[in-house]
């Protein structure tokens, strides 16, 4: 850091430096920098204070330490392979009187281990209770550790140890194994500073449990005559061998039209006798397990398998009826209507009327044709 400026001598002068960050193993430039030098030597030493260039004057036996760049206003060396053992604080001097210093300090990153999962065990048995621990070294500062159950996070418990300047992390899961964590990815994701994108790791996780069985069936209304059939299915791990059909506490009774075929059963053409309790059974070294299925043949010219067609169709003949009655009721209505218009027009024509005739006459309102209308009543 500078302190003073003074652009009349170097009295007032002091080395400009940067602290410097590298990754171990890597190359680090140590530059120091005078704005104003009346012919005075720059230094750099390190932080055991080993004078390690005195201008261009190479003063450590250190094959990795080389000089970049010298001259009356800068000094510049670079150290390769960068180690932990490197870190620390170094030391660039202006030879004044009296002599003048800046600090710059070098930190080395650790690079942590590519991390290791223990504590599986495979399989794994449902109920048992497991930990797993991940393990790197080398880091420094000390690693992040994150776990992951297939994309979701899950929190472990961590653990530092440190080794010399670098750390060994490690972070552990306990849980108790359910069947759900049968083929389950849990990640160990380790994060640092030194790392472009995180190390990790995966283990998938095998757990063996007893088996649990299912019947499922082609037709929701089996019917004489139709071709059927029942699926056992099955979960477990191992997967429960083999798979034993029995109707009714017994042998399957017809096995020319009852064919079993790993776990489906078909019955290729069913009739009444195949009614029944249908039972499959499977097991592992775990345990086993059954399921049944109550199979109830009806008969399709049975009334009660039409009857939604009857529905349907009484259905609309109470709709056509219900319409049919509307338009009589209008017409009728329509009819009484005018039929009172016409009698009325009669009856007042009658009231001034000597005789049948003339009412009718009078009525129609028409004395051309008179003759005609008497014609009708002669």
């Amino acid at each position: 850091t500078q302190l003073s400026h003074n652009p009349t001598g170097s009295q007032g002068q002091f080395p400009i430096t940067q602290n410097v960050t590298v990754v171990e193993g890597g190359t680090a430039n140590m530059t120091c920098r005078v704005d104003y030098n009346d012919n005075t030597s720059l230094q750099w030493s390190n932080p055991a204070q080993q004078t390690l260039f005195f201008g261009d004057k190479k003063a450590l036996r250190d094959h990795r330490i080389e000089l970049v760049r010298a001259s009356w206003q800068e000094l510049t060396i670079r150290i390769s392979d960068v180690s932990l053992s490197d870190e620390g604080q170094y030391t660039c001097s202006l030879f004044t009187m009296p002599v003048k210093t800046t600090k710059a300090y070098l930190t080395v990153l650790g690079i942590p281990g590519r991390p290791e999962i223990t504590g599986f065990t495979k399989p794994a048995m449902e109920e048992d209770v497991i930990t797993l621990t991940c393990t790197t070294s080398g880091s420094k500062p000390a690693a992040n550790i994150r776990w992951f159950r297939n994309d979701k996070e899950v929190q472990g418990t961590k653990e530092l140890n440190a080794t010399g300047k670098s750390f060994t992390v490690r972070s552990s899961l306990q849980f108790e194994v359910d069947k759900r964590d049968d083929g389950v990815a849990y990640t160990c994701s380790v994060e640092h500073e030194s790392l472009s994108k995180p190390y990790m790791t995966t283990e998938v996780l095998e757990v063996h449990y007893a088996p649990h069985l299912e019947i499922t069936h082609s037709l929701i209304i089996p019917q004489e005559g139709q071709y059927f059939k029942l699926e056992c299915v099955s979960i477990g791990n191992p997967p429960p061998e083999p798979v034993l059909w029995s109707k009714d506490g017994g042998e399957l009774p017809d096995i020319e039209r009852m064919i079993v075929e790993g776990r489906e059963l078909t019955i290729t053409t069913l009739n009444k006798t195949d009614n029944g309790t249908y039972r499959c059974e499977a097991s592992n070294h775990l345990g086993t397990s059954s399921a049944e299925y109550i199979l109830y043949v009806y008969d399709p010219n049975a009334l009660g398998h039409h009857g939604p067609d009857h529905a349907l169709i009484g259905g609309v003949v109470a709709v056509v009826v219900f319409i049919t009655l509307c338009l009589i009721i209008v017409f009728g209505r329509y009819l009484a209507r005018h039929k009172g218009t016409y009698l009325t027009h009669e009856a007042k024509g009658a009231e001034d009327a000597p005789d049948a005739d003339t009412a009718i006459i009078n009525a129609e309102g028409n004395h051309v044709h008179a003759e005609e209308k008497k014609e009708y009543f002669i």
